[in-house]
């Protein structure tokens, strides 16, 4: 089973999924085969700077990643194209690109999605749970403090029925150091 084709879909696993910033008809939950979700960006523009980064999600190489996908609506394919590629290649630290995903019934589609550029500079690979709970405590920029995207993920995925025990680890041990400071 697939899905229409011709149907544009955008997949968050992220912030997307919470702050989505553009009008959607419909909302799934669906999996990324291949990808997983971590935080594996160095943050210079919304969650720090660059003389002090923060961390931000990226899809990286592997896995697989449950998140929501938005269907939108065919007259506003342009305008939310635009609207991403605005928000989401700030910096040119992702990839856009058109991949497969799977709904909870079964059915397969095609979805717009973000994947983090390994050859970029701001790419951190292969965080420790401390390394990037110590970063997320104490790092901000113009969307604000890096702290609240950690946990506005987490709520959100819980919300949402999806578990990520590594992004709960990272979450849990920046509450601890930020008590601490």
């Amino acid at each position: 089973m697939t899905a229409d084709m011709d149907e544009f879909w955008v997949f968050g696993y992220g912030s997307l999924m919470w702050n989505p910033g553009f009008d959607y008809e419909e909302r799934e939950i669906v999996t990324l085969a291949g990808y997983h979700r971590a935080l594996c960006i160095r943050s210079w523009v919304h969650r720090g700077t660059q003389a002090r980064p923060g961390l931000v999600l990226g899809l990286d190489r592997g896995g697989s990643c449950k998140g929501a996908a938005f269907r939108v609506a065919p007259e506003r394919h342009d305008s939310v194209l635009a609207y991403l590629r605005e928000r989401e290649l700030v910096t040119n630290v992702y990839l856009e690109r058109r991949l497969s995903i799977r709904f909870r019934d079964g059915r397969r589609g095609q979805a717009l999605v973000y994947t983090a550029d390994r050859n970029h500079m701001q790419y951190a690979a292969g965080l420790t749970v401390e390394d990037a709970a110590r970063t997320c405590a104490i790092s901000s920029g113009k969307s604000g403090h890096n702290a609240d995207y950690v946990r506005n993920t987490v709520d959100h995925l819980k919300e949402l029925g999806i578990r990520d025990h590594w992004m709960e680890a990272v979450a849990s041990r920046m509450e601890v150091l930020i008590q601490a400071a």
